[in-house]
C-alpha cells in the first residue's frame, strides 16, 4: 500500500481503518478483520468509548503490535498540560499498548469553552511534545483545527503537527484548509470520507463508479487518496472492510477529479471547531 511521509520522518499508510461507533464485540471483530485483511493504520479516540475493544481486536488479529500504526485522540474537554498526560496514560492502559503511534488533539479549544483557548491548546501541545520525547507517542498531530488554530499553536510549538485530521469528502473537502496544511507540510487525514453515505446517490459519482466498475464508496476513497490525503473509512461489515481497500487497481482522470471537486455541498456533519458543543446547520 502507498504510504505518506510525515514531517517527522515517519510514514503512514494512505488508507486506514476508522472505528467510530465500533464498540464491544462488534468493535473487537471489526478491528481483527481489518488487520487480517491488510489494514495497519487503526484510528480510535478516547471519546469513542472503544479503546479497550480496539486493543482486544489488535490482540485477536495475531499481528505484531510493531507492524501497526495506532491513532487515538485527546478529548476537547481535557485540554491542559496535566490532563493531557493523565489522558494519554488512560488510553495506553485501555488499548493495552506501551506507546501510541499518532496522538491527536481531537478538537481545538475555543472561546465558547475556554477563557484562553490559545493557551489551552498550547499547554496540551507542550505535554504532547514531552510525551513524544519520552517515546510514549511516536507522532503528534491535531484534528479539526482551522488555519487560525494552527497559526496560534505554531507560535509556541517546538514540533509542527504532523497531521490534521478533518472532515473531508466529496461535497465538503475544506479546500483552502487542505492547501494551507499541505503548504505547511502537515498531512491531511480524512474523517467521514464517505460523507455520511449521502454521496451514494449522487449522479456524478454513480456515473464515474459505473465507468470504472467500482462502487461509489471506492470512487470516493480513490478521490481522497489522489489528493494525497489519508482516508480512514469505518465499517463493521467484513465485505465493506475489504472493499474499502480495493482502490489501488484504478485511477481517476483529471476531469473526473475536477468533477468531484466541484460537487455542491453535501454530507456535511455540522461539526465546527469554534461552535462546539452545538452543531452548525
Amino acid at each position: 500500500m502507498k504510504e505518506i511521509l510525515l514531517n517527522d520522518g515517519r510514514k503512514l499508510p494512505i488508507v486506514g481503518f476508522g472505528t467510530y461507533k465500533a464498540k464491544e464485540q462488534d468493535g473487537v471483530d471489526a478491528v481483527a478483520t481489518a488487520i487480517k485483511n491488510g489494514y495497519t493504520l487503526i484510528d480510535t479516540a478516547s471519546i469513542y468509548g472503544n479503546e479497550e475493544a480496539v486493543g482486544k481486536g489488535i490482540k485477536k488479529s495475531g499481528i505484531d503490535r510493531e507492524e501497526l500504526f495506532i491513532t487515538t485522540k485527546l478529548w476537547r474537554e481535557c485540554l491542559s498540560y496535566e490532563e493531557t498526560k493523565i489522558e494519554l496514560e488512560k488510553s495506553l492502559e485501555r488499548l493495552a499498548v506501551d506507546y501510541i503511534d499518532l496522538y491527536l488533539i481531537h478538537w481545538p479549544a475555543n472561546a465558547k469553552n475556554y477563557d484562553n483557548w490559545q493557551q489551552a491548546n498550547a499547554d496540551s501541545w507542550r505535554a504532547m511534545e514531552e510525551l513524544q520525547a519520552e517515546g510514549k507517542i511516536k507522532s503528534i498531530g491535531v484534528s479539526n483545527f482551522f488555519q487560525e488554530h494552527l497559526e496560534a499553536l505554531l507560535k509556541t510549538a517546538k514540533v509542527t503537527p504532523s497531521v490534521n485530521q478533518i472532515e473531508f469528502h466529496p461535497g465538503y473537502w475544506q479546500q483552502e484548509l487542505t492547501e494551507y496544511c499541505q503548504k505547511q507540510n502537515i498531512v491531511i487525514e480524512a474523517w467521514s470520507p464517505l460523507g455520511k453515505a449521502v454521496v451514494f446517490d449522487n449522479e456524478v459519482l454513480t456515473s464515474i463508479a459505473t465507468k470504472h466498475n467500482k462502487s461509489v464508496a471506492q470512487v470516493c476513497l480513490r478521490w481522497v487518496i489522489q489528493h494525497n490525503v489519508i482516508a480512514i473509512p469505518k465499517s463493521t461489515t467484513p465485505k465493506r472492510i475489504i472493499e474499502n481497500l480495493e482502490i489501488f487497481d484504478f485511477e481517476l482522470t483529471e476531469d473526473e477529479m475536477s468533477s468531484i471537486d466541484a460537487l455542491p455541498k453535501m454530507g456535511f456533519s455540522g461539526e465546527m471547531p469554534n461552535s462546539w458543543p452545538d452543531r452548525v446547520k
